[in-house]
Parts: C-alpha cells; structure tokens; sequence
C-alpha cells in the first residue's frame, strides 16, 4: 500500500490518522490506488460511496493533509466520542445535509480556509454495498463554492463492518481516488432548479465508474 508522508496535521488528528492507517493494513488490508490524483494544497471536496462507518476514517487515512467531514449528529455521544469528533474537525450535520444551514455555514467556512472536506452524495450508508441516488446537498456545496471535487470509491467496506454493526476481521477494503472533477464540468448553472441535484448526479456517476484496483498477490 502506497502513503504519502503526513503533512499539515495537529496533534491528535496526526496520531489518529496514523492509528488508523495501522488498522487499516493490519485487518483490513486492501489494494489503494489514485493517491497521486489528490491536490497538493488548497481546498477540495472528496466525494465517495458510502456502505460503512469504516469509510470516513479509512478515506481519511490515506490522504495526507488533515480533513474535514460531515458526521451525522447522532454520533456526538456524551463523553470522549464528542469531544474526540470536535478534536478532529467533524462538522455535526442532520440526516439530510442539504438543509442543515449551520452545518453549511461551517462547511463554506472550511473550504474558505483552504481546507479539504469529505463528504458523501448519497446521504446515508448503502445496505448491501450497491451505490445509491445522489442528493443534492453534496452538488450546492460543490456549485457554491466551486473547489474541485475528488471522487472516491471505496469497495467493500460493507463486508466489513456493515449496518448489523459486525466486524469481519481480514476482509479487504480497497480504495480508488480518481481525478479531480472542474466545476466546469459538474456545474451546470442552465441546468436551473436542478442545477444543485444535477451537479451531484454527475459527481456520483465519476463515483460509480471507477473500478476497482488490481488485486497483488504476494
């Protein structure tokens, strides 16, 4: 597996980054492709499929600049889970992020920072690893702010931790980082009042055609 040295990390992101990358290849080990595709600097948003809890953290893993992410408010649990999400820059957002306006303030906020931001099109985890409809919450970021968006399939993830909350040691999780998409090709503005759902259905279609990374038998 291909990483790139950590950079522009605080403290605590910078540990649980490295741990996670440590779990990812100790029981998760999967193929990683695409990491020269990411931006070196400046603000971007990462767009992937999303099947597992596994996905923000093992995406994140592997990009070596601190990100951001939306997490469903339900998981700021009283105790260490909140304050370890806050630590690391969650950004809390309800079920449907597309109209939770604090959670877009602070969103627009980060990437007018120059920092980059994972999100997910589908709004929710897919329950069998199929790919589900794009909302139009992930295209009014992009077309707002018109940053580039890096699509990201991650494979497998449901297998092994999927929605029963079962974790399956030893199951492979790869992860494909594609080329970065211009806002001159996801944004539309004649595409009108589906401007925003149009964007995020072709950012979820550049989702959809990566394939999977050739498998190296060692």
């Amino acid at each position: 597996m291909s990483r790139f040295r950590q950079v522009e990390m605080d403290l605590l992101y910078g540990i649980s980054h490295y741990i996670i990358g440590v779990i990812h290849g100790m029981f998760f080990r999967g193929e990683i492709a695409g990491l020269e595709n990411l931006p070196a600097s400046g603000a971007y948003l990462v767009a992937a499929n999303h099947a597992s809890h596994l996905d923000p953290p093992l995406i994140g893993a592997n990009i070596p600049r601190q990100m951001a992410f939306f997490a469903r408010k339900t998981l700021w649990k009283p105790g260490l889970p909140a304050r370890w999400l806050d630590r690391v820059g969650a950004i809390p957002v309800d079920r449907d992020g597309g109209s939770d306006l604090k959670a877009i303030k602070r969103v627009l906020a980060t990437l007018a920072e120059g920092k980059p931001l994972v999100l997910f099109p589908e709004g929710t985890r897919s329950p069998d690893g199929e790919l589900q409809a794009a909302k139009a919450g992930v295209g009014m970021i992009a077309c707002k702010t018109g940053v580039p968006v890096v699509p990201v399939r991650i494979f497998d993830s449901h297998l092994a931790l999927g929605r029963g909350g079962a974790i399956t040691f030893g199951t492979p999780v790869h992860i494909v980082y594609g080329t970065p998409i211009p806002a001159s090709v996801y944004d539309v503005p004649s595409d009108g009042k589906d401007r925003y759902q149009r964007a995020s259905e072709r950012i979820m279609a550049r989702i959809a055609a990566l394939p999977p990374p050739p498998v190296v038998i060692v």
